[in-house]
């Protein structure tokens, strides 16, 4: 029953483990999150360890990739293995359509060019979020849902996608009165 009628029904069950993952610990209420007995924090990858990440996903492929083209799709991948492995694909895609199968760094730099990511992994959706919050507000404070209402996008997907790797690039800074777009980002967004 629901309500003032529900009752409370005790089950007897086998001893189990529960593994929980989470980005928004936070969220978890306190009881439930005093109940897992370990927690760790799981740190981000490295560009060698997503090298060594793509190195095995091209391997897979049947794909030879160079040194060289592995360390730049690693740099351009936002450290993030599901990212590396899609642009690994799409450069193979392009290695067997514009050269030989082989992805050598001529060809991996060519096919992210196209696919406009730029050499920090920007793509045109990252840097077009920095351009309207420049050039709409300058230095000043934006808001999130500002933000969402520039860009078009969902305010949930500004602070879940976009906003993690930027403020991890120092590209933008989170205030109490809203976000702002660092030096280090104008720089970026000018060398370009």
């Amino acid at each position: 029953g629901k309500g003032p009628a529900a009752r409370s029904v005790r089950l007897d069950l086998p001893h189990f483990t529960v593994i929980g993952a989470t980005t928004r610990t936070g969220s978890l209420a306190g009881p439930l999150r005093d109940r897992f007995g370990i927690t760790h924090r799981l740190e981000y990858y490295n560009e060698s360890e997503i090298s060594q990440i793509i190195a095995r996903t091209a391997n897979i492929l049947g794909t030879e990739i160079s040194e060289e083209a592995t360390a730049t799709l690693a740099a351009r991948s936002r450290l993030t293995p599901r990212i590396a492995n899609r642009l690994m694909k799409r450069v193979r895609d392009f290695a067997d359509v514009h050269g030989d199968g082989s992805v050598s760094l001529e060809i991996a730099t060519k096919a992210l060019n196209l696919m406009e990511i730029d050499s920090l992994g920007l793509d045109p959706a990252d840097r077009n979020m920095l351009q309207l919050m420049l050039d709409n507000y300058g230095n000043r404070p934006v808001g999130l849902t500002t933000i969402a209402a520039l860009t078009g996008d969902e305010a949930t997907t500004i602070e879940d996608y976009y906003e993690p790797f930027l403020i991890q690039l120092g590209f933008i800074e989170k205030t109490p009165r809203g976000r702002i777009v660092t030096e280090k980002a104008k720089r970026h967004l000018s060398s370009l």
